[in-house]
Order: C-alpha cells, then sequence, then structure tokens
C-alpha cells in the first residue's frame, strides 16, 4: 500500500455509447442501446438515459427494448471503438511508462513511476487535466480514481461516475468502504454474494466483523483470506505494463439455429477469416486452432488442433476449423460457433501447410498434434495455400473443401442501423432502419447539426458502406 494516491484508475464512461452519441448528433441526449439486434442479441452498453429504464449491459436485447422502447438500438462498431481507444491509451502511456489496460475503455496507471505525481495535489492535478485532455481529443467524458491500491482506484473512479473524480486519502479506506455493498470487492460476484448475505453479511464492513477465520470458513482459505484482506483495504498488487494476449477468438450467435451443414461450414469458414484479421491486427500468430459450438440444447463442445509451428495464413485456419467440424454433431442445431487461435508468438512458420503436405505423400493434410480433432480425416491438399503463392501471382485456388459447392451470387445488400454509410449526392450518415425493401439514413457526422432523414431503396446504387468518421477533427 502506498503513502500517496498516485494510482489512477480510468473507466470512460458507457464508452460505446458515448461513441454513438458523440458520432450521431441527433442521438446526443437520448437513450441509445448498443449489442446485438437479434431476438438472441445481448446489450453490450447502454446511455445513461436508457438505464433510466433499468437497461444494462448483459441483458438480452429483447428486454431492454421493452424497458425502452423508444431508445435507439444500435450495431457496435468495434473499429471506431479502438480507434478511440487508442487515443486514449496513447494519452495515458504519455503519463507513465506503467499502464495497465484492462479493457477498450478501462485501465491502470502508475503516477508515480512517470515522475508526474507524488501526493495528493499533484495526483488530483494529472487527473483532473487528464479528463480535459480526453474531452478535447474525443469529446468523451472519463471517470477518475486516484488511490494508494489499485483496487482502492478502481472503487474510487466506479463512485465518481459519470464524468467525475474521487481521490481516497490513504488512512480512510476502511471509512470509505465499510457502508458499501460486498458485491464492490473483486472476485465477489453473484454465487459468492448471495453466500454471504445468507449469512448476514451485506456490506463490507460486516465482513471485517466477520473476521478472517470465520470468511476462510465460509468461502476457503485462498479466498476467504484474500477477501478480509480487501475489506481492510489492502491491497499491494503492482501495476502491469504489459499483458500478453493468451488467444484471439471470434463468435457469433444466430438467430434461429443452424441445421444445414454446408451453412455451418461457411459460417465456421468466415469465422476463421475474421479470427486471422484480428490475429494479423494484434501483430500474432498462432499455433492451436480452437472450435465452439453451442448446440441447440446449450450443450458446449470446443476441439482444438496444434499446428507444428505458429501461422497467421487464413487457408491454414480454415483448414484446421473444417477438420475441427467434421468430429462435432450438429444433427440437432447450432446456436453459436466460434474459432479462435491460441498459443500466440510473434513470428510466423513460412511454409507450414507445404510442410504439411510433404508430411502425407498422398497429398492429404492430416490433423498436425491434433488436441481433441476426433479422429477428424484431412482434406485435399490445393487449400490453405501460402501468402507467398499469391504474391508470385499464381490465379486463386477453386473451393477449399472437396464437393464445397461454389459460393452463392451476392445477396442482396442488408442495412444494418447504426451502420456507416456514404451517398454520392448528400454525403455521410448513419442507417436508422430497413425493411420492405427500403432504407432509411439519416445525413449527419460527429460535429454537425442533427441531419434529415431520407429513404431509399435498399439496392440504390448512389448509396454505400462507409467507415467511421473520427469524432474529433476533419470528418468530412
Amino acid at each position: 500500500m502506498r503513502a500517496a494516491p498516485t494510482i489512477l484508475h480510468l473507466d470512460m464512461d458507457a464508452f460505446y455509447a458515448s461513441v454513438e452519441q458523440a458520432s450521431k448528433p441527433s442521438l446526443r441526449g437520448k437513450a441509445v442501446i448498443v449489442g446485438g439486434l437479434g431476438p438472441r442479441g445481448v446489450v453490450a452498453t447502454a446511455s445513461y438515459e436508457a438505464r433510466r429504464f433499468g437497461v444494462h449491459s448483459a441483458m438480452p436485447m429483447a428486454q431492454a427494448r421493452r424497458l425502452c422502447p423508444n431508445g435507439a438500438c444500435l450495431i457496435p462498431r468495434f473499429s471506431l471503438y479502438r480507434q478511440v481507444s487508442d487515443v486514449v491509451m496513447a494519452m495515458l502511456r504519455e503519463l507513465s511508462p506503467l499502464v495497465e489496460p484492462l479493457s477498450l475503455d478501462e485501465a491502470f496507471v502508475d503516477l508515480e513511476a512517470g515522475g508526474v505525481a507524488f501526493d495528493s495535489p499533484t495526483a488530483r492535478e494529472v487527473g483532473e487535466r487528464l479528463r480535459a485532455d480526453i474531452r478535447a481529443a474525443t469529446g468523451l467524458s472519463g471517470s477518475v480514481g486516484l488511490a494508494g491500491s489499485k483496487m482502492l482506484a478502481k472503487v474510487a473512479s466506479e463512485e465518481a461516475k459519470p464524468a467525475g473524480l474521487l481521490l481516497i486519502e490513504p488512512g480512510t479506506e476502511r471509512e470509505l468502504l465499510a457502508p458499501m455493498s460486498v458485491r464492490t470487492l473483486p472476485g465477489v460476484g453473484p454465487a459468492t454474494g448471495e453466500h454471504l448475505r445468507r449469512a448476514g453479511i451485506t456490506t463490507v464492513g460486516e465482513l471485517v466483523e466477520a473476521g478472517e477465520d470465520e470468511l476462510v470458513r465460509m468461502v476457503g482459505r485462498a479466498h476467504g483470506v484474500g477477501l478480509y484482506r480487501m475489506a481492510l483495504g489492502l491491497d499491494d498488487r503492482p501495476v502491469i505494463a504489459e499483458r500478453d494476449a493468451k488467444s484471439v477468438s471470434v463468435e457469433d450467435t444466430f438467430d434461429v439455429d443452424l441445421h444445414d451443414r454446408v451453412r455451418i461450414r461457411g459460417e465456421v469458414q468466415r469465422l476463421a477469416d475474421r479470427c486471422v484479421q484480428r490475429l494479423r491486427a494484434s501483430g500474432h500468430s498462432g499455433r492451436t486452432i480452437v472450435l465452439k459450438v453451442r448446440r441447440y440444447d446449450f450443450s458446449t463442445l470446443t476441439r482444438s488442433e496444434t499446428l507444428r509451428g505458429p501461422t497467421d495464413d487464413p487457408g491454414v485456419v480454415r483448414e484446421a476449423a473444417g477438420r475441427l467440424l467434421e468430429g462435432v454433431d450438429t444433427t440437432g442445431g447450432v446456436r453459436l460457433l466460434g474459432v479462435g487461435v491460441s498459443g500466440l508468438a510473434d513470428y510466423t512458420q513460412e511454409d507450414l501447410f507445404a510442410q504439411s503436405l510433404a508430411a502425407e505423400p498422398d497429398g492429404a493434410a492430416g490433423a498436425v498434434g491434433a488436441d481433441g480433432a476426433d479422429g477428424a480425416d484431412g482434406v485435399a491438399g490445393g487449400a490453405g495455400r501460402s501468402e507467398a503463392a499469391d504474391v508470385a501471382g499464381e490465379p486463386p485456388a477453386g473451393p477449399e473443401l472437396p464437393g464445397e459447392p461454389a459460393p452463392d451470387p451476392a445477396p442482396e445488400r442488408r442495412w444494418t442501423p447504426g451502420t456507416d454509410v456514404r451517398h454520392a449526392v448528400y454525403g455521410p450518415g448513419w442507417v436508422q432502419g430497413s425493411g420492405v425493401g427500403r432504407v432509411t439514413v439519416r445525413f449527419e457526422q460527429p460535429g454537425s447539426q442533427p441531419g434529415r432523414v431520407r429513404t431509399f431503396r435498399v439496392d440504390d446504387p448512389e448509396l454505400e458502406p462507409s467507415d467511421p468518421l473520427p469524432l474529433v477533427g476533419d470528418a468530412a
């Protein structure tokens, strides 16, 4: 524990929803709900205006719509959220070399390590300046907590929401924590909280009164000792500058269970490509390919296959995911599919697939070092060509899996609420809704006045998808 509140915790306020409000002037001050829009979608985050109706993250979107029927329900735009996050994290790294990101919108900073704060006045000054700089650079607000430990800094930022700053002076921790709910402490989730409630313990002060021995008896030694220390405000965990990613994955939940095997295979291929895009964006490659399948009855299966070396080749990942799928029974229907890559590395094993072929004289690339592929058969060696072949100018390969049908013609364009678009005449805007062959677009951009709404045919050649515009600066 430090004698000065030089650990800072930043938590951006309703981050995804706030980004949407900043980029869509007509939504400022309105209820905004970001998440999956299908029947099985869940809320990622909600603006404070929507939270007044009881909407919160992880809530089913259908329930959120019932609670807040006039709210704007939008799909997440993670590419824009990452851009804004990069701006904020760069500001934090200017303060200190010890920055520990927890998510796109949340991080710890060791101000003492950066030489910018050594006591309460200087820490407060840094925190206030940071909030102002974030507002100027992004147009968004963040809440700041300052304390002598990570746990207390996070508690302080939560208490400061929205758009505030709270500094916890060393020595006042127990007084501050005592009346708070036990759920305030890290590691106390719904199950532990309910277990403690049944024992008559609902506040942090009551945890302290119960004593360490009683907590150990109730929840076990490791958890009980740690819980008691946190209730006393004791936390000596350091700020860790780098947290190495252990895996990269993507997954989709489907509005209606998938039964068609060809469709399931196609979705797995699409997820594999998305996973590789994310893998490359992180600057990694990986050795172990993981397939996740949640079936109609909510049972979840995972299968994995470990390659001879790390790869970021989409063909190799698609092939491995396809092999893993062969070992999974999907006849009852599939509600969720996911593809991941673990065993990450900072380099790529060249000609990985060619090495696989060399090991199989008959041209079949079998599962290399399979970790649960359930004996999936190999596939024809023509798939998974290396990127070097593309550079050399070889023609594109045909269908990647034996017997797979040729791709369907381009489907009719779907315009999802929140999607960025640009019209040849009216300029940039975003989709408000679509149906019965029509799409409604509001034409506005960050920094503008609320824009006008126009309706077009879904196949209007002058309307095209667009990249998000920056929140601050020249958006034209």
